[in-house]
């Protein structure tokens, strides 16, 4: 194992919402996230936790700055990836990160949709930008919890391509998949 695979990974998690953001609600999404991570992952890692308002410069440049400046092999956004106005996730993920991976979208639209009927609207996906994966997850907890069980199998190896820190994930919660050698 080379020296930068032992370092612990950077994980963003990024909580888009106006209302959250200007402190009308508790972000209960972001605390979702954080705590999946924890009973998931059995490697080290450090969250790094932003609420920033909707919108496509606000979630393109805080995107842009988690994967850039802060390093993160991983960012998990939620919110914003439904069809209202303000819902501008996905197109600012493409902007920052324009190498899409459409299977992710497609996962977690799969497994929603035996939830409730109203995941066709879900605009959920997943690209990266340089060593660092993005995928837009939805905005309530119950939701996120089942997005990331469909696609954090995935998680793992996708950031060893991509040339991110190792992710190992404690099998006796959620098995991650790694081609044999």
């Amino acid at each position: 194992m080379a020296a930068e695979d032992k370092r612990a990974a950077r994980i963003g998690i990024v909580t888009v919402s106006d209302r959250a953001s200007a402190g009308v609600y508790e972000d209960l999404s972001g605390p979702a996230i954080a705590a999946y991570l924890e009973r998931v992952l059995a490697s080290p890692f450090d969250a790094l936790r932003r609420v920033i308002p909707d919108g496509f410069e606000s979630v393109r440049d805080e995107l842009v700055r988690l994967a850039d400046e802060e390093r993160c092999d991983l960012v998990l956004t939620t919110g914003g990836t439904g069809p209202a106005p303000r819902d501008l996730t996905p197109e600012a993920t493409l902007a920052a990160a324009p190498r899409v991976l459409p299977g992710f979208g497609e996962a977690m639209r799969a497994v929603s949709l035996r939830e409730v009927p109203t995941a066709i609207l879900s605009r959920q996906l997943a690209a990266h930008r340089g060593a660092c994966l993005i995928v837009n997850l939805p905005g309530k907890p119950a939701a996120i919890e089942t997005c990331l069980d469909a696609i954090f199998p995935a998680v793992p190896y996708c950031l060893d391509l991509i040339g991110a820190a190792r992710l190992e994930t404690d099998p006796a919660k959620l098995k991650s998949f790694r081609p044999k050698s």
